[in-house]
């Protein structure tokens, strides 16, 4: 190799910018590689990146959806409680004897609306999560069922016993003091299965208890008399 280079340097000034043309190409080729990696490196952090803020952002949605939904099953159970007041405690139902009475327009407005809002509620929160159009359609449902029990109250407790005669208005007051003695535990179990069956015989051709604030009271009787 020596004897060659000795021999042949004068090659050297013949082809030198062809070899160095040759380097600068291989360089630049090199060069070129290294970029297509880091290109390559820096899409993927940048995807990386990306899909981890997707999956925060996705996550603090359904964060927000949770508690939206919760809000809304707070609503509807807090209405619920105000109906619960009337329909277990037939004492003060008889007090507003409108809420149950299905001749009036507005009570049928409250009821439509609670069993509405009732089919469309969520056996739980995470139910919901993602369905846009049912989280929707639930919390419309329940707003209208607040709304109507709203109203139907207001109407209800401002008519009060209004539009029954007055021997209508006394047969629900005896009917209100027979359920009284009927939910009394002080009373005798014979006192208050009697005090019920003359509360109904009261109430016949008036208004018709709910079906939950009569077992409330027959369940009370039938453990007094197994007591």
């Amino acid at each position: 190799m020596l004897q060659f280079v000795q021999h042949f340097w004068w090659l050297i000034f013949v082809f030198g910018g062809s070899i160095g043309t040759g380097l600068k190409a291989v360089s630049a080729a090199h060069q070129r590689r290294i970029e297509r990696r880091q290109e390559r490196f820096r899409i993927k952090q940048q995807t990386k990146v990306a899909l981890a803020q997707a999956k925060a952002r996705n996550e603090t949605d359904k964060t927000t959806q949770r508690r939206e939904i919760g809000k809304t099953i707070d609503e509807h159970d807090q209405t619920d409680a105000r109906w619960f007041a009337y329909e277990l405690n037939p004492v003060t139902l008889l007090d507003f004897p409108m809420m149950t009475d299905m001749r009036e327009p507005l009570t049928v407005d409250f009821h439509r609306a609670k069993r509405r809002a009732d089919l469309l509620r969520p056996s739980d929160v995470e139910a919901l999560v993602g369905n846009r159009q049912a989280q929707a359609d639930y919390r419309e449902a329940v707003h209208a069922y607040a709304i109507a029990f709203d109203v139907a109250e207001t109407e209800a407790k401002r008519r009060r016993r209004q539009g029954f005669t007055w021997d209508e208005q006394q047969r629900l007051v005896r009917a209100q003091s027979l359920l009284r003695l009927a939910m009394d535990t002080g009373a005798t179990p014979a006192e208050r299965q009697s005090a019920y069956r003359k509360a109904q015989k009261e109430l016949e051709g008036l208004i018709v208890l709910p079906t939950n604030a009569r077992m409330e009271i027959e369940r009370h009787i039938a453990g007094q008399i197994e007591a």
